[in-house]
């Protein structure tokens, strides 16, 4: 369980952790006993019998692992009445490497799942008691769902028809220009335009410091 509430930002600017693949993540987890955490069934009882989206968290790196666990277990026990959709929130970015353009697919929150539900005690103990899940998030051990406005946030950016450009350079950091008449130059970049996806290097031409604007996929960190 997580000790303290996580907003969607702090959710977002959650790093993928380099981790070692956990022991027995394949071996189911014993159900307990039947009598659920006070705070648990609290949020059960508000939820009544409507269905909301929760967050789960769960190994870093093990998104699509800990999904396809669940789902078989929704299957195997007949949950599909109160369990109806379990996401790993994706992207797609653009990224320049080696002077070559790709497209990749990139987890959105890693180590995060989205499951849509009707929070029951006997739906609870089917989530989290899958392999591969560390908790519910919300507020100590209660269950908090997101927001209707949160979730049409994550479908938008899941949805988005153009892909997102991976900036992996910064202000004052040297790049590479790799397309249009600076090909193969070395220069510095000056200023980021993120909305414009434009971005400034000052590069020596003729001996002296000249500005040029530039797409991003024009340039990569040297």
């Amino acid at each position: 369980m997580l000790e303290e509430e996580r907003s969607l930002e702090e959710i977002e600017e959650h790093e993928p952790e380099e981790v070692q693949e956990p022991a027995n993540i394949e071996e189911p987890v014993s159900e307990g006993e039947s009598t659920l955490p006070p705070e648990v069934a609290e949020a059960v009882q508000e939820a009544g019998d409507e269905r909301h989206w929760y967050v789960i968290h769960c190994y870093s790196g093990y998104e699509n692992k800990v999904r396809h666990n669940l789902e078989q277990r929704i299957d195997s026990m007949g949950m599909k009445d109160k369990i109806f959709d379990v996401v790993v929130p994706t992207e797609e970015e653009i990224e320049v490497k080696d002077g070559q353009r790709r497209t990749v697919e990139r987890r959105v929150f890693p180590g995060y799942i989205l499951v849509q539900m009707v929070l029951t005690e006997e739906s609870w103990y089917v989530v989290r008691n899958t392999p591969g899940v560390t908790g519910f998030v919300g507020m100590g051990n209660t269950p908090t769902p997101l927001l209707p406005q949160e979730v049409a946030q994550i479908m938008k950016r899941m949805e988005a028809e153009a892909p997102k450009i991976k900036v992996n350079f910064k202000t004052g950091q040297k790049v590479r220009i790799v397309d249009g008449p600076f090909n193969d130059f070395i220069g510095t970049v000056g200023e980021i335009d993120a909305e414009r996806a434009k971005v400034r290097v000052m590069v020596s031409f003729f001996g002296r410091e000249t500005p040029v604007e530039l797409d991003f996929l024009q340039v990569e960190k040297a």
